[in-house]
């Protein structure tokens, strides 16, 4: 006879607990830790003894997959190149942010080769019908189901005949039958995660399932989530910007850190090919605080423009707002200034903004945002048609950056003539651009200062 076994399991993280807890110890949260029922082997009972595994050589022939793709640019691109039959994505963001949207428009161009199946757990067949119509895709041939039972499910995938493209929205509202907690715990996403890439791999069908995000912007459900698909894609943007960003996290097929870019239209989303010249498309000339950043998202430069504000304050500790980047690393930087270059900013506010809805992760952005702070406190701006990277010290060092060659030319693309680069032994091949080199920060305050 099966026992039941009771625990106490994190929403967020997953962690298990013996008895309720108000905080969680693992990631920190409130009231997070929800009980759950798991069943427990008796002791005596016989298991499955296994049977031994049959190896096979590294030097083996293996037969190519040949990827069905989109042909949605960006959505593409972000994959790595198409969707690989049998493989399980998985797609987070936050609410309205376009998801359902996006595997619409995907789903009906996938449709016009290949047999699409699409379940939704979270809205009723008329609610799709009308954003099918809103999107102009009320021909493709998509056949639309609404169900949050998985034993329904798999039993459907196995009975359906040449199956090529199943999409599950959302993974947190689906639910197993021999499990005894709701939909959205931490067993359940698990499990009827499990259970649907299984089935998904047995038949050879590509898999998406639309997650759900926590407030810190992390899937929702045990991070072992992310580990079981095959992709993780994040949604990314700012509902009061018509930009929307398609960021790759892990990728088995293909590299990871890619992004597509997406303008929200009336019809939908549609792809930016060149997205640099959309986010400095609204920049203007000869403003004090401003610079651009030749930025590298996976294996495409992005250009965007870094805004500083810096303005006296009376308080006595300085506000310090960033949008769109690190703040601690803004911190790190300010003190770099006024340890190496005497410019005081602990009596002035400092607010920062990677404009677009962007957001920049690497360090390589730190000669950018040093030039804007410095642009924005000495009132001069800076040339128009310049561009900055380089990694900041703690020493105020510039230290070199990976893709130079690879930024300097998408700058020139654009139009832009200028360049302040790290020192390398790597020769910056950049065209017709006035390169200047810097080894310390003091060097970039004295360039500004001659402006």
């Amino acid at each position: 006879m099966v026992k039941l076994a009771r625990s106490f399991a994190c929403q967020d993280c997953g962690m298990t607990f013996s008895k309720w807890t108000g905080r969680c110890s693992g990631c920190g949260s409130w009231n997070s830790i929800v009980e759950e029922t798991t069943e427990v082997r008796p002791k005596g009972a016989k298991s499955h003894t296994g049977s031994r595994l049959d190896f096979q050589d590294l030097d083996g022939v293996s037969e190519s997959v040949e990827r069905k793709k989109t042909h949605i640019s960006e959505f593409d691109r972000v994959c790595g190149g198409g969707l690989v039959p049998g493989g399980a994505l998985l797609i987070g963001g936050d609410p309205g942010i376009g998801k359902s949207t996006l595997l619409l428009q995907v789903s009906a161009q996938l449709a016009k080769n290949n047999r699409v199946i699409y379940i939704t757990g979270e809205e009723g067949i008329d609610q799709i019908r009308l954003r099918g119509k809103r999107l102009d895709l009320v021909q493709a041939p998509i056949r639309l189901a609404t169900c949050t039972n998985v034993n329904d499910i798999l039993k459907t995938l196995n009975q359906e005949k040449d199956l090529d493209v199943v999409i599950i929205d959302s993974i947190q509202t689906m639910y197993l039958d021999n499990l005894d907690s709701a939909p959205g715990s931490v067993s359940q996403v698990r499990a009827c995660t499990l259970e649907l890439i299984q089935c998904a791999k047995k038949n050879n069908i590509i898999l998406f399932l639309v997650g759900h995000v926590t407030k810190e912007g992390a899937i929702a459900g045990p991070r072992v989530l992310e580990h079981m698909v095959d992709t993780v894609l994040y949604f990314e943007g700012d509902r009061s910007h018509v930009f929307r960003i398609l960021r790759t996290v892990k990728n088995r097929f293909g590299p990871t850190d890619e992004i597509g870019v997406f303008e929200m239209g009336e019809k939908g989303l549609d792809p930016v090919d060149n997205p640099s010249a959309l986010f400095l498309s609204d920049r203007k000339q000869s403003i004090a605080g401003s610079s651009v950043f030749a930025g590298m998202e996976g294996t495409r430069p992005v250009l965007v423009e870094i805004q500083a504000l810096v303005q006296p304050t009376f308080l006595a500790t300085p506000r310090r707002a960033v949008i769109g980047w690190d703040q601690n690393r803004l911190a790190m930087i300010l003190a770099v200034l006024e340890s190496k270059c005497g410019i005081k900013f602990s009596g002035q506010e400092v607010y920062l903004n990677v404009t677009g809805g962007f957001r920049v992760q690497e360090p390589a952005a730190d000669l950018a945002v040093a030039a804007a702070l410095l642009s924005a406190h000495l009132r001069r701006p800076l040339p128009h048609k310049a561009i900055f990277l380089g990694e900041i010290g703690l020493t105020g060092e510039i230290r070199p950056v990976s893709h130079g060659n690879q930024r300097l030319k998408e700058a020139h693309k654009l139009g832009f003539i200028h360049a302040w680069v790290p020192k390398s032994k790597v020769q910056y091949t950049g065209g017709h651009f006035s390169i200047n080199t810097l080894n310390f920060i003091y060097e970039l305050v004295e360039h500004i200062q001659q402006l």
